[in-house]
């Protein structure tokens, strides 16, 4: 697992309120993260924010032009902060994205590259833009892929599903957050 590195995606605060369904999603990814610390593996925040004004935004991108109208992800907001439960820890990596996948717009490849990272453990919200973006995009750039399917979440429960037991498992493997832990767990 060194060459690993566990991806938590816009778990921000005004995206959790948009999407936690009660299910007890945070106290899993928090178990994910807390695992992957336990076991040495790089955990690297990816958060969206948006620029005052927005001039990142073209008017043909709808999802970022309807996130705009309804007043999200503008730098320094305090919704676009990482959601408490599962706040970074001292070492962990926070990258900012402004599209989105955790690639485009950021400097996610630089920090994976220049850490040796060749694989990603992608979890995060939601399972229809960030995470399959970011899965996509790993794809083409020859990482190796894990998702943790119940430490992803979206607000369509059934696209959720057909992703994680249909699409995903195409170009990655899908696993709970409990067998990964338990398949990286210290011996």
């Amino acid at each position: 697992m060194a060459n690993t590195a566990l991806l938590v995606m816009d778990v921000q605060r005004v995206i959790v309120d948009i999407a936690d369904d009660g299910s007890g999603y945070l106290p899993r990814l928090r178990q994910a993260i807390d695992g992957a610390h336990a076991a040495g593996i790089p955990v690297i925040y990816v958060v969206i924010e948006l620029r005052p004004g927005h001039p990142e935004v073209g008017p043909r991108n709808r999802a970022l032009n309807a996130a705009v109208d309804a007043g999200l992800f503008t730098e320094g907001d305090p919704g676009t902060e990482i959601h408490h439960d599962v706040a970074p820890q001292e070492g962990d990596i926070v990258v900012t994205k402004r599209r989105g996948s955790a690639f485009s717009g950021s400097d996610l490849d630089v920090v994976l590259r220049a850490r040796g990272i060749d694989s990603l453990v992608l979890t995060g919200i939601a399972t229809s833009a960030v995470v399959l973006y970011t899965l996509c995009q790993a794809n083409d750039l020859d990482f190796g892929l894990t998702v943790l399917s119940d430490g992803c979440l979206d607000t369509d429960p059934e696209v959720h599903r057909f992703l994680t037991e249909r699409l995903f498992p195409q170009w990655a493997d899908v696993m709970a957050v409990k067998d990964w832990l338990d398949a990286i767990a210290p011996q």
